[in-house]
């Protein structure tokens, strides 16, 4: 696996009971598994995972219908079913209980998977996640509410709607190869079809199922936040820590939601250091 995002790729596959899921791991220590969130891919985790390989078993792979993983259009990729897949990963990995990062939605993925699924996690770091609600930005609520609008549109007109979208989730301009390991994937008719399906299947009871739960949570959690979010602003990691008994937070400093994008050195030391 490379650090260059033009390169990244994963190796290995293994079908679960909702898809085909695209994964890797490198390194050896103790089990990290990274979960990304949308409207990302593994990539994401890249500088990372690469350092944290370095002292830990880093597992990384493509959400369902994301980047490598099985994809089309009709596909059912709500947060539930994330969580449910998160939770067969694990198991098919053999993983007693891992450390489980989600940035994003992986948030919610790595909640869902711990809290309903019964996933066994030794630490959980929530990096830029979304945990309560509300947490559908207003670019992704005003598309959710005119889906036949956004699914009839031209596509060059699309791109230009979900490009600029994309490019607010750093604090710094992305360089393009950069920015096209990210967007690629929603590249064309059939991306703009894969990203509006994915915004259909936001559904802010996926978290709501488990909000009443955080107050109880007892596994040592680590909330890590871009200072300057533009999705979720740094307000909302105070929130969630709030919520949680057993909870500490890291923000780190010019980096927005992307935070392993802007400043993977600082989030990898985030995540090493809670291990440890």
């Amino acid at each position: 696996m490379s650090r260059d995002p033009t390169a990244w790729t994963l190796e290995q596959r293994v079908t679960t009971t909702c898809g085909q899921i695209a994964w890797d791991v490198l390194g050896a220590g103790p089990p990290v598994v990274l979960v990304h969130g949308t409207p990302s891919r593994s990539v994401l985790w890249r500088d990372v995972a690469s350092t944290l390989a370095e002292r830990f078993e880093v597992y990384v792979f493509d959400l369902l219908g994301f980047g490598q993983s099985e994809r089309y259009e009709h596909q059912e990729v709500s947060i539930r079913v994330h969580g449910e897949v998160l939770a067969e990963l694990v198991q098919a990995w053999g993983l007693d209980a891992p450390t489980l990062v989600g940035h994003d939605i992986g948030g919610a993925v790595v909640l869902r998977a711990h809290l309903l699924e019964g996933t066994p996690a030794r630490n959980i770091v929530l990096v830029d996640a979304v945990v309560l609600r509300p947490w559908i930005t207003a670019t992704t609520r005003h598309l959710k509410a005119h889906l036949d609008v956004y699914r009839s549109m031209p596509t060059h007109i699309f791109r230009e709607v979900a490009a600029a979208h994309l490019r607010t989730a750093t604090q710094r301009p992305m360089e393009p190869a950069v920015f096209a390991a990210y967007f690629d994937q929603w590249e064309g008719e059939r991306g703009q079809q894969l990203w509006l399906r994915n915004v259909d299947g936001f559904d802010e009871q996926d978290t709501a199922d488990f909000e009443p739960l955080l107050d109880r949570l007892r596994t040592p959690t680590r909330v890590v936040w871009g200072e300057q979010d533009r999705w979720l602003p740094v307000e909302v990691s105070a929130a969630i820590q709030s919520r949680l008994p057993e909870a500490d937070r890291v923000v780190v400093p010019a980096a927005g939601h992307f935070s392993p994008e802007d400043q993977p050195t600082l989030v990898a030391e985030a995540i090493a250091g809670f291990m440890a």
